[in-house]
């Protein structure tokens, strides 16, 4: 018996981001469980960098049908709302194939912050995007209320995520750095993310940026006691998060944070702004804190128990991330 799971993208595999690590970290159980994850990505397809963030790639995505009757899938996930995404939501709209989908990016307030467009259309278009999907996979159930909220109709599930500790293991302990705490990010630099908002307590704080992206340039120019430390994986970010006093989340765009539940699962306390993703992973006082002061939270969090941060993290298991996610696989036909 087949069981085939096809996954459109418009994500290239290369990119470092939230997307990408849920997938790669779900295939191991999927293929245990007796399916084959194939993808569709912008690597097939003639394709151009983003205006102004090079890493998202905006595909031609003419022959993406012929592409899928040729892999014949038992099930269709369409994973992003781009080009790719959008030409496999027609082809399978036109033939009558069932889908889910998954909502991972605010896009709306996203492109808002980048280029100014105004939510109100962004929100129209991916309310339709998702319309006549079987099942809507998004982050959180906070998530799942806000779609609900801005009149989104198919049915929702709230979907978790995970942390890998084999290989996210640090070979360092922590050592307290009291007189001006070391504050640390991880993820995406870019304009989105709210780092200048972290970057103008460099004063305050041992300030530093793991990551890469459209943003780092004008933040190393303008912040110069700001520790910029490229990509890190594995151990190397494993030591990065537990050196570090606090780990800073000021996004206010991402649905969910995988590099929160990462800090936490190395005993980092998280300090953040009380929006989606860090109101539904941590927990006031105990891992972390959320005030809309930025500042105010990352002195709170300095002398939380590491320990029991750390003990915090355990429920966040890519098992249960690949369980929700088979669970709600709908049959092509």
């Amino acid at each position: 018996m087949s069981n085939t799971i096809l996954v459109v993208t418009d994500n290239i595999p290369s990119q470092i981001n939230g997307v990408n690590t849920t997938y790669k970290n779900i295939e191991p159980y999927a293929y245990r469980d007796g399916y084959s994850v194939v993808y569709i990505d912008p690597r097939e397809f003639p394709h151009i960098d983003c205006p102004g963030y090079p890493e998202v790639k905006l595909s031609w995505a003419w022959s993406i049908g012929k592409k899928i009757e040729k892999i014949q899938p038992d099930y269709i996930h369409i994973q992003t709302e781009g080009p790719l995404g959008l030409g496999a939501r027609l082809y399978c709209n036109k033939h009558n194939l069932k889908y889910n989908t998954s909502y991972h990016t605010k896009f709306p307030e996203f492109l808002k912050k980048l280029y100014n467009i105004p939510e109100c259309l962004t929100y129209a278009y991916v309310r339709w995007f998702h319309k006549d999907s079987s099942k809507i996979l998004t982050t959180t159930q906070t998530m799942v209320k806000e779609l609900i909220a801005h009149k989104f109709t198919a049915d929702i599930e709230s979907w978790t995520r995970g942390v890998d500790r084999t290989n996210l293991k640090p070979s360092i302990k922590h050592i307290a750095h009291k007189d001006k705490p070391t504050v640390l990010y991880a993820g995406r630099v870019s304009k989105e993310k709210g780092l200048e908002d972290l970057c103008k307590l460099q004063h305050h704080y041992n300030i530093e940026i793991v990551g890469d992206g459209p943003f780092k340039q004008y933040l190393h120019a303008t912040y110069k006691d700001v520790t910029f430390l490229g990509y890190q994986s594995g151990e190397e970010l494993a030591n990065s998060y537990t050196r570090a006093d606090v780990f800073a989340f000021p996004s206010r765009t991402d649905t969910f944070g995988i590099v929160i539940i990462e800090a936490l699962s190395c005993g980092t306390p998280v300090a953040g702004y009380p929006v989606p993703g860090p109101i539904d992973i941590l927990e006031q006082g105990v891992n972390g804190f959320m005030y809309t002061d930025l500042k105010h939270a990352i002195d709170m969090c300095v002398e939380l128990d590491r320990k029991k941060v750390q003990k915090s993290s355990l429920q966040w298991t890519w098992l249960n991330c690949w369980n929700v996610f088979r669970d709600n696989l709908i049959k092509c036909i």
